[in-house]
């Protein structure tokens, strides 16, 4: 107790901390088929399982190296290694970007729905965070957003494809959006870039405030690893520096990196079977009737309406994992599933179909049907 006999309080975090939004993704009980996370569903290329077989005791006691590796990325991405920085996973790529430009009172857009980690890491700097809602068609609303820039505007984040609309924007778009807010930082996050093939990295020289986010979680399928990487001008990565650990990425990541990205023959393999098996699960939900948007991603989103927390049991209860994206702006009932290799597609579209009939689920339960 204390002297005036009450009980001491804890310390107290900043403001804006209390203020920021919690992010707390499904992870447990994930034993079943990931069709969830949006995550490899296979295996890293054979490379790399051949490198991580190979690590020594003597390589886990000596801190990371970024450097070389980073070295070797660039060159890999037709980069200067100053335009690049190594980072741990793309979640703390935002964050330094956000711990690097904004100061309270700043502004920053983001278009919802939208991957929720831009909200935290955003929040945790400015409250005046501008969020410019999609409409039904779930596609980028480039007119509005242009309208949104103001001079105080001084970081916008976007994503291409977009997590969880699969919508991606068109280059022309992001680089009128960079011309139009020179004083802010225009970073495209690519995460899902090998199922689109679009990119924006060839217009760094030409485009001083724009930064390019990548991830190995997806196509590379390291998400255990929590490696990614952002681009940009040298002076902005210096920034980035500054405020980045030394030691922020773990070793064995980077000792498996440079094979990873050596073996475009396994990442053309695995893009093409996702390629493929999106237009599968595209064509079995039009045969289902269910609602749909297009999607340049790892994923597809779909309307199930009021019973989409339904589903998801069902689903689990049949092995496979999927992704209710209903507490997401604009999007009460909607339903992912994660693409994956031929085998898991076809058990994800049977258990979809079986899962749908045990409802007795009809088109107008989707807010698209009448």
């Amino acid at each position: 107790m204390s002297a005036a006999g009450q009980e001491p309080k804890t310390p107290q975090p900043r403001p804006a901390v209390l203020a920021m939004p919690e992010y707390h993704p499904p992870l447990a009980g994930r034993s079943a088929l990931r069709l969830d996370f949006n995550e490899n569903t296979f295996s890293p290329s054979p490379a790399v399982l051949r490198r991580l077989r190979q690590i020594t005791a003597e390589e886990l006691t000596i801190y990371p190296e970024r450097e070389p590796v980073e070295r070797a990325v660039a060159q890999h991405l037709g980069l200067q290694p100053d335009q690049l920085i190594l980072t741990n996973g793309v979640d703390e790529a935002i964050h330094l970007v956000s711990c690097a430009f904004l100061d309270e009172g700043d502004e920053a857009l983001i278009c919802t729905p939208t991957f929720f980690m831009y909200d935290v890491s955003i929040s945790l700097m400015t409250s005046a965070l501008r969020r410019i809602q999609a409409d039904d068609t779930l596609s980028f609303p480039f007119e509005r957003f242009l309208a949104a820039i103001t001079p105080r505007t001084r970081l916008i984040i976007l994503a291409s494809p977009n997590n969880p609309t699969g919508a991606t924007i068109r280059r022309e778009h992001l680089l009128a959006i960079a011309a139009a807010a020179p004083q802010a930082v225009i970073l495209v996050d690519e995460a899902y870039f090998h199922f689109h093939g679009e990119t924006t990295l060839g217009d760094l020289a030409t485009t001083p405030n724009l930064m390019v986010a990548r991830t190995f979680s997806k196509a590379y399928g390291l998400a255990s690893l929590r490696i990614g990487m952002l681009a940009g001008d040298p002076q902005l990565i210096r920034y980035l520096r500054k405020v980045s650990s030394p030691y922020n990425v773990n070793g064995v990541a980077l000792a498996i990196l440079p094979d990873a990205v050596a073996d475009d023959a396994y990442i053309d393999w695995y893009a093409e079977q996702i390629r493929v098996g999106r237009e599968r699960i595209f064509a079995a939900l039009r045969e289902l009737q269910v609602r749909t948007w297009p999607s340049a991603a790892n994923f597809v989103l779909m309307d199930i309406g009021p019973r989409h927390r339904q589903l998801c049991s069902l689903m689990r209860g049949r092995g496979v994992l999927l992704r209710d994206r209903s507490s997401d702006p604009g999007c009460e009932g909607y339903v992912r599933i994660t693409v994956g290799v031929e085998e898991h597609v076809t058990r994800g579209i049977a258990a979809l179909r079986e899962s749908l009939a045990e409802m007795n689920w009809t088109p107008a339960e989707g807010k698209g049907r009448a």
